[in-house]
């Protein structure tokens, strides 16, 4: 620390399919952050992995021209302890006390990076190696709610190699696991902001769905189609977690998919105020319980539909969600009394309680 402030790394962009939407919610967190309580560094990742340390203003950070920003420097973590920081390119190191790693998506919120903080011995911001893993593979995360007793989607997994050495085996296969029923979604266990995910409707569909999602993951995910409304709860904390109002989507196309969340104006969020409280307390609970069974810490998103007949029914879990001006988690917090530049002191409080 200097004085009294904390130093304060922001990872942001990264190679991901989610890199501008990094960009944005770093921008975000720079323009909401209380900079009397904070140093704060700056590292961009750009999409092909050079790493540079960079003064870029908040809006240059959210349309991407920061990489072109004179001044940047080469920079990165140092894995070796002792530097407890950053690293330039002709050896001047910065300490480091705090990482909030705003990354989204692959290479970012699946535990490389995390595991890279841990060996570093640098707090973080959100969940460990192992939760972040598990949360960023759908089919893992199933798995691990399966035994919550909270209600998700049926669904069926294949991977890559299977498909593709016998594609009307495996279409087979998920035909007879649904039972023939139709539209499906299909979407690769490793990817955010429904990035690869399709809404199929036939098999010739399905087979060009799996086809779409294996360009993302060798493991794809099959799963029932819940009717009904999707609602989301913010969850923050490490030991005693508590959970958020809830807040619904209100897609402007067939489902949630990342044009209506990032390209199209007419998709709306909001929080809930027409269902009975103990509708709603049921899915908070149900978003701390599987929170917990993940593993997970600081904070993450816990995604749900409302079905038809009035079932709280899990979709996924989210352990770095969107932070960008319309991100729905910050939304949540603030209808809860608790500000984006409050929430930021909470994170970096959660995460240097686990020094």
């Amino acid at each position: 620390m200097n004085g009294n402030k904390t130093a304060l790394l922001i990872l942001f962009g990264g190679v991901s399919s989610e890199h501008e939407i990094s960009c944005l919610s770093a921008a975000s967190v720079l323009n909401n952050i209380n900079r009397e309580k904070y140093d704060i560094y700056t590292i961009g990742i750009t999409k092909d992995g050079r790493w540079m340390l960079t003064e870029a203003s908040p809006q240059k950070i959210a349309k991407g021209a920061w990489e072109k920003k004179a001044g940047n420097k080469e920079a990165v973590i140092c894995p070796d302890r002792a530097v407890h920081g950053i690293r330039l390119h002709k050896g001047k190191e910065i300490h480091i006390d705090c990482v909030f790693p705003v990354l989204h998506g692959k290479n970012g919120e699946d535990g490389t990076m995390q595991g890279l903080l841990e060996i570093a011995g640098l707090p973080y911001v959100g969940s460990g190696t192992l939760a972040s893993s598990c949360a960023m593979d759908k089919a893992v995360t199933k798995a691990l709610v399966d035994k919550t007793g909270v209600r998700q989607a049926k669904c069926f997994v294949t991977n890559r190699y299977d498909f593709s050495s016998d594609p009307t085996g495996q279409l087979a296969a998920i035909e007879k696991a649904f039972a023939g029923e139709y539209p499906l979604f299909v979407k690769p266990a490793n990817a955010g902001s429904s990035v690869g995910v399709t809404k199929v409707n036939g098999q010739m569909e399905l087979f060009e769905g799996i086809k779409i999602a294996a360009e993302q993951d060798h493991k794809i995910l099959i799963e029932e189609t819940i009717t009904g409304r999707e609602m989301e709860v913010a969850v923050l904390g490490n030991r005693r977690p508590k959970a958020s109002p809830i807040g619904e989507i209100l897609a402007a196309d067939d489902f949630y998919s990342y044009e209506a969340k990032y390209e199209n104006e007419a998709s709306k969020t909001e929080v809930v105020t027409d269902i009975t409280e103990e509708k709603e307390a049921e899915m908070r609970d149900a978003a701390v319980t599987v929170y917990e069974a993940v593993g997970c810490r600081g904070f993450a998103r816990v995604d749900f539909f409302l079905s038809d007949d009035n079932e709280v029914v899990f979709n996924e879990i989210n352990t770095i969600p969107g932070f960008t001006d319309i991100s729905m988690y910050p939304q949540l917090w603030e209808a809860a009394d608790v500000g984006f530049s409050e929430l930021i002191d909470r994170l970096i409080e959660l995460a240097m309680e686990e020094i």
